[in-house]
């Protein structure tokens, strides 16, 4: 089939024109800004060159820990989304599975429920002292485990990452038990006839196989992950302390308080990272995948 076919001439300037004015004009010109000292204190706007840049990444704790933050999050709560996801996508699509339409709609449900009310929930079943959690945990005699999950510097981020985790393990699942239906069969009824059990497939056909669909999944969990606000902002606002503060919930704090350059610097510095690990990330798995 002819490229002029699927993209009509008539087509291309129009979708140049409206992607230019909606996406690439303003990032450029967010990219801009970052380069000099606007905010709301002052009428005048000057270029300032690196200095808002220099003062990120020389800015000790502060402006470091937004950053470490940010990769941890997007480290941890990825790995988490992504085993729970591949683990319930083979369980739901094991024939031993009864109902298994309705077991992937209730994993799938809270990817569906507004952040704002997932947020509001757990910061209630999470409370010190009136919360579910701690109220099961002494009701079962393990008093000792309670803890003030959000208030705590140790908890809070892990809570954080917990509670992440538990709302987009389904939107992996979906993707994985996508990859795992266009898996033919014959590949493991070859596999049981040479004795191979669970495990043997598990490595040797399902994972090498979903290697296309790990990478979507991949690239999706780390760019969220690099861009969380919602979650981090409903249950703690950056507490306690700084201590669960990320490069977003640092722009729209800079914002807020008027430092709008050092707010799209921040941004910028974020947009730019989130480019180079997702073109990485697909570069590398297809290499992965073109040696299969």
């Amino acid at each position: 089939m002819k490229r002029s076919k699927i993209y009509p001439g008539y087509f291309i300037l129009p979708a140049l024109l409206l992607i230019t004015a909606l996406y690439l004009l303003p990032s450029f010109l967010g990219i801009a800004y970052s380069f000099t000292d606007w905010s709301r204190y002052s009428s005048e706007l000057h270029f300032v060159g690196w200095k808002n840049y220099i003062k990120v990444f020389s800015g000790g704790e502060k402006y470091l820990g937004y950053i470490k933050n940010t990769i941890f999050f997007t480290l941890f709560s990825a790995i988490i989304k992504l085993a729970l996801g591949l683990a319930l996508a083979i369980l739901f699509t094991s024939s031993r599975i009864r109902l298994r339409n309705l077991h992937r709609t209730i994993a799938f449900a809270p990817q569906v429920f507004s952040v704002l009310i997932i947020g509001i929930t757990f910061k209630a079943m999470l409370h010190p002292s009136t919360g579910f959690i701690n109220t099961l945990l002494r009701n079962c005699h393990l008093s000792f485990l309670a803890h003030d999950w959000l208030g705590s510097i140790d908890t809070a981020f892990g809570s954080i990452i917990a509670v992440d985790a538990w709302r987009g393990a389904g939107y992996a699942m979906v993707i994985f038990i996508a990859g795992i239906q266009n898996i033919p069969l014959i590949y493991y009824e070859s596999a049981s006839i040479d004795g191979a059990g669970f495990w043997a497939k598990l490595l040797h056909i399902t994972i090498p196989s979903l290697l296309p669909t790990l990478t979507v999944n991949l690239v999706l969990s780390i760019t969220y992950g690099l861009r969380v606000f919602d979650i981090v902002y409903v249950l703690t606002n950056g507490g306690p302390g700084n201590a669960t503060d990320v490069i977003n919930t640092a722009t729209f704090m800079n914002f807020s308080k008027g430092n709008y350059a050092m707010g799209t610097t921040l941004s910028s510095i974020l947009a730019c990272v989130t480019v180079i690990i997702a073109l990485f990330i697909v570069r590398f798995m297809g290499k992965k995948e073109d040696n299969q």
